[in-house]
């Protein structure tokens, strides 16, 4: 009979196999269900892993055999007892790369440390140690069996990430292959739903990929624009980088060596997506082009030299980037990145501990932030000793408690079903999300008020979470209490990789009223998707704009706000109202709600204005500056008769400019009439762009007053500063 092998990973085969026995691993004994989980203790002193786990099986000896790696082509025999420990005393030199097989009668469990420290939904690879395909046949199973690969993946509960540890001696991921990405012949991985793929190394470099591609599942492969929840950082791809995506997906820090001629990789001119997010990169030999295309926001990015055109139909922005294209009505070139500071990220350091390193802020910065070399500016923390690691499971109990005890908070991959907001109250703190991890409101009475609650202290980053909503809260991100006045110029707040969705996962009524608020001064957007719903696992049309009700995607109150690279969708109201003097936003792609009844339903400014602006600069702001906006109409309301006004609305005042504006309709009756403030003619007859706005000969905005979310909304259990 031979031997079944259950991963920890396999948690389903797991419980059929020992009829209800779940085992995963985790040094302070977490529990699953009703079951104690296994336990590897490692002495540093001695260099020595202690095994510990509960019984099964029915006779016999329990035989262990280690491997580099969970993976590892070779397991060697380490031991066999009848007890339920086992002392290694001479194990791999480094910690981490001990994997052990634990077999009795016909079962095997596997134990590590790197699996009680991350949990099941981390999947780590070591080429030391494995073939070069084996991460890539695992990473396309799990693509083409746990329905992320077609459009019922949209609405998995399921996340993972996928982490590369640094190569050696000249080895590489690449298992080989030829082709653009697509082609089986390619042998590339396929990213699907909620997934992420990180480099462990220093510097993109140290971790060699081959083909990357990310496969739409609408039309054929053709259409992108439901190719959602996906991201990469810090590794190299040497053959093909297909990153065919539309929102809330990102990739940082990559070393793109060859791309396919059209970044969507279709090689047809039928292929359109409404992507998409590429920052802190360098392409080494060819110049991407992205085809189809609706939109795209590029920062801080190396391109070869060059003159020919990189595709999009709409509104591209390139800012802070080497060789761009030359600007024209699709193309914005921006010339630097006035303040940013790059998302943080995981890696395994020299001394082979697990570490997080948090760039520096840096100013009117052109190019990446890292070289060949070095890692860049920023510091390091120890992820052991400085961190929480957050698993499936925990609570903000446990949340909250670790960052009031000083820790910042890592979440694995997961579905954090939380009854109170996570309130990130101290300088500094960090709350960093690996696999679009998300955190759902759950539907109980204390948790009226959202997701996350950011006091007003500086230096605060949150980065890489969905923030979803499984039932009525005022909003799902908050920065800043109401007045907030703290002046953070020196070490601003960064939100990054930010997704807020409203509605779309559960059919239930859902009433928030806004799904970000900032009210602190100097916060840093960089990459938001704010997205209620256009579909989802129940049925849409005039139900959804009853039953999933939100007015605003975001509400800027505070002063010397920066985003970068801003999506938001389908909100009732304003999908943007800003507020706060001095903001700036340089990218903005919107579509208005599908599904407005009628015109009385969704009319603005007293009911005296066909709809809402997608982006809304109040009449009291003095001084704000945006480049690079675009709404599109799909205005497919019940009665055939909805319309919008204004794609954009600002104050006539010579201090509040926005350029490059584009409006279109992709489908339905309805219309935007107009660019911005009453100019600029209707989408009946196409595409049409306003290049600058300044202090113009449109009509002034009525001036009007803005349903806040208020300090009453705050439950009595979060504290606030004065």
């Amino acid at each position: 009979m031979s031997t079944k092998v259950i991963s920890v990973f396999t948690v389903l085969a797991l419980t059929l196999t020992l009829s209800g026995f779940v085992t995963s691993y985790s040094s302070d004994e977490r529990k699953q269900g009703n079951k104690i989980e296994g336990k590897v203790v490692y002495n540093k002193k001695k260099h020595s892993m202690t095994l510990s786990w509960p019984a099964f099986g029915s006779s016999g000896p329990y035989v262990i055999t280690r491997g580099g790696s969970r993976l590892a082509s070779d397991f060697v025999p380490a031991g066999s007892t009848s007890k339920l420990t086992f002392t290694d005393k001479k194990p791999n030199a480094d910690k981490y790369e001990n994997y052990y097989k634990i077999s009795r009668n016909s079962i095997t469990i596997t134990l590590s440390l790197e699996n009680q420290i991350f949990g099941n939904n981390m999947y780590f690879y070591d080429r030391k140690h494995e073939k070069a395909e084996t991460a890539r046949n695992e990473i396309n199973s799990h693509f083409s069996t746990t329905g992320l690969s077609g459009a019922n993946g949209e609405w998995t509960v399921k996340r993972q990430a996928y982490y590369f540890k640094a190569n050696v001696d000249g080895q590489s991921y690449d298992p080989g292959g030829s082709g653009s990405a697509s082609s089986a012949e390619a042998n590339a991985i396929e990213l699907g739903f909620y997934s992420h793929i990180g480099g462990l190394g220093k510097t993109p470099g140290d971790v060699k990929l081959g083909s990357v591609f990310t496969r739409p599942h609408l039309s054929g492969g053709a259409n992108a624009t439901c190719t959602f929840w996906r991201s990469m950082e810090n590794v190299s791809v040497m053959r093909d980088f297909a990153w065919t995506v539309s929102q809330s997906t990102s990739a940082r820090r990559m070393l793109i060596e060859s791309t396919s001629k059209y970044i969507s990789d279709v090689g047809n001119t039928n292929f359109w997506g409404s992507g998409g997010f590429i920052a802190d990169s360098r392409y080494t030999s060819s110049r991407p082009n992205w085809g189809g295309q609706q939109q795209w926001y590029t920062r801080n990015t190396v391109f070869p030299s060059g003159s020919g055109a990189m595709g999009g139909s709409y509104n591209m922005v390139w800012q802070g980037c080497v060789n761009p294209p030359q600007a024209n009505d699709v193309n914005s070139p921006v010339a630097t990145t006035p303040v940013i500071r790059e998302k943080p990220f995981l890696f395994i350091d020299k001394d082979g501990e697990y570490k997080v390193f948090v760039p520096a802020w840096q100013k009117e910065r052109v190019g990446v932030s890292w070289s060949s070399t070095e890692m860049g500016e920023g510091q390091v923390q120890d992820l052991l000793t400085g961190w929480y690691v957050a698993r499936e499971g925990d609570t903000d109990v446990e949340v909250n408690n670790a960052l009031k005890a000083g820790k910042n908070v890592f979440f694995t991959p997961g579905h954090y079903a939380l009854n109170a907001p996570i309130q990130v109250n101290r300088k500094d703190a960090i709350l960093l999300g690996a696999g679009i991890a998300s955190v759902t409101l759950e539907p109980t009475e204390k948790n009226t008020w959202g997701c996350i609650y950011v006091d007003d202290k500086e230096g605060i980053i949150i980065a890489g979470l969905l923030m979803d909503s499984f039932n009525s809260t005022t909003y799902q991100v908050r920065v800043g209490n109401e007045g907030a006045e703290a002046d953070h110029a020196a070490n601003p707040v960064l939100l990054t990789d930010i997704t807020c969705r409203v509605g779309g996962v559960k059919s239930k009524n859902i009433q928030i009223h806004a799904s970000m608020q900032i009210n602190s001064n100097h916060v840093v957007g960089d990459h938001f998707w704010l997205w209620r719903a256009d579909h989802g696992s129940q049925r849409g049309g005039s139900l959804r704009w009853v039953r999933d009700r939100c007015k605003n995607g975001l509400i800027v109150t505070g002063d010397d706000v920066t985003l970068y690279g801003l999506f938001a969708e389908h909100y009732q109201e304003y999908e943007v109202l800003w507020l706060g003097e001095r903001g700036r936003t340089y990218f903005l792609q919107n579509e208005p709600p599908y599904d407005a009844p009628d015109q009385a339903s969704w009319s603005s400014q007293g009911g005296r204005v066909e709809g809402y602006a997608a982006s809304k600069v109040a009449n009291t702001v003095k001084e704000h500056h945006s480049i690079g906006m675009g709404s599109y109409a799909v205005l497919t309301g019940t009665d055939g008769k909805v319309n919008k006004s204004n794609g954009f609305e600002i104050p006539n005042s010579p201090n509040v400019k926005l350029e490059k504006m584009c409006t279109t309709r992709f489908a339905g009756p309805g219309q935007i009439q107009n660019v911005i403030n009453g100019i600029g003619g209707s989408t009946a007859t196409g595409v049409k762009r306003v290049a600058s706005y300044n202090n113009g000969g449109g009509t002034q905005p009525y001036d009007e007053e803005f349903d806040l979310p208020n300090k009453e909304s705050y439950p009595a259990y979060i504290v606030m500063d004065k």
